[in-house]
């Protein structure tokens, strides 16, 4: 059984993981409207991976007793003018889950949770891989360039990618 306030917290996480979802499905769709379909793609994938981590929490919460509780998820941003400006914000975003992620862990340290802070492990390196990949997509478009044939390259990488359920 976890506490209310870690249940509101949990709450609030399944929130910034649908906003997550919707923030790449916005990317995706900024991508595709520059013919960077492969770009877009990776895009999406990053849709459906931040849908399931909305429902590994929302699985937790339902199996330790708590209620569910969904609020309204915030428009995201949907203006991006360059792959280079969607990975940085991206990054940016990825930054301040990891900020949220790692408040939850100190959150169930501080109850004595520990069934919550072994459950959030998972989400703790989770995290870490997704700032490595943001970054080294990043650095590979800036090393590239934004134009010709190294976003080519990348795009056609991009598109390689494939949506996998863990």
């Amino acid at each position: 059984m976890i506490s209310k306030k870690m249940e509101a917290a949990l709450n609030e996480q399944i929130n910034k993981e649908l906003y997550s979802a919707y923030l790449y499905l916005a990317m995706s769709a900024a991508a595709a409207e520059q013919g960077l379909m492969g770009v877009a793609n990776w895009f999406r994938v990053q849709f459906h991976e931040e849908q399931v981590h909305a429902l590994k929490i929302f699985d937790y919460v339902v199996e330790q007793g708590g209620c569910i509780e969904l609020a309204a998820i915030k428009q995201p941003e949907t203006e991006f003018k360059s792959p280079v400006k969607m990975f940085e914000a991206g990054l940016r975003h990825e930054k301040f889950v990891t900020a949220s992620i790692n408040g939850l862990v100190d959150l169930a340290n501080k109850h004595n949770d520990h069934a919550t802070a072994g459950f959030l492990q998972w989400f703790v390196k989770e995290q870490i891989e997704e700032e490595a990949n943001a970054v080294d997509i990043l650095n590979k478009i800036k090393l590239g360039g934004e134009s010709g044939a190294a976003l080519l390259f990348l795009d056609g990488k991009l598109s390689e990618r494939k949506f996998e359920a863990d």
